[in-house]
């Protein structure tokens, strides 16, 4: 089943948390520093919003699978879309491991194809790391994993490999 995912940059994350607490009437799923978000079910929406950004407002609006092969459908109808598409493979963006591609609307407004794998210690690798050091030692991704265990199982040579700059427009393998 695939979930439709918006992303708004928003002032003030605190205020804007307990806005969308109430409006959604749940807590968030991911709280970080920077960035927040809500897996909700009813409507089924990655719903996230993160601070850091000199204009306000919609960031991006996506389609988000639950598995590669509905991934691959989502592509098939961006070519249908007869967009200029950006594909990006893997990249780590949003505290995320995942696998993505990008077209832009006639309105200009960007969507995100993505499939998630796997978390994150930081928003995004590369030149746009974003590391959040006070919750880096008690912080636990959404795959169930803290940091340190992640850590712990990665070999020296893994975590280097396949490593992607991620700005606001998608991310690009080095």
């Amino acid at each position: 089943m695939k979930t439709f995912h918006v992303h708004v940059r928003v002032k003030d994350l605190n205020e804007s948390i307990g806005f969308y607490n109430a409006l959604f009437n749940t807590l968030p799923t991911v709280i970080k520093p920077d960035y927040a978000k809500w897996m909700l079910e009813d409507p089924r929406i990655n719903y996230a919003i993160s601070t850091g950004h000199a204009e306000l407002g919609i960031e991006h609006l996506g389609l988000q699978t639950d598995n590669a092969e509905e991934l691959k459908e989502i592509y098939s109808n961006m070519q249908q879309a007869k967009g200029t598409i950006r594909e990006e493979g893997e990249c780590t963006c949003c505290y995320s491991k995942s696998q993505k591609s990008w077209i832009t609307d006639p309105q200009g407004v960007d969507w995100e194809g993505f499939f998630t794998y796997g978390s994150a210690t930081v928003y995004g690798e590369g030149i746009n790391a974003k590391p959040a050091p006070q919750l880096m030692e008690k912080w636990t991704g959404n795959d169930g994993k803290t940091a340190e265990e992640i850590n712990k199982t990665a070999a020296p040579e893994e975590k280097f490999k396949n490593i992607s700059t991620c700005s606001t427009s998608g991310c690009n393998k080095n």
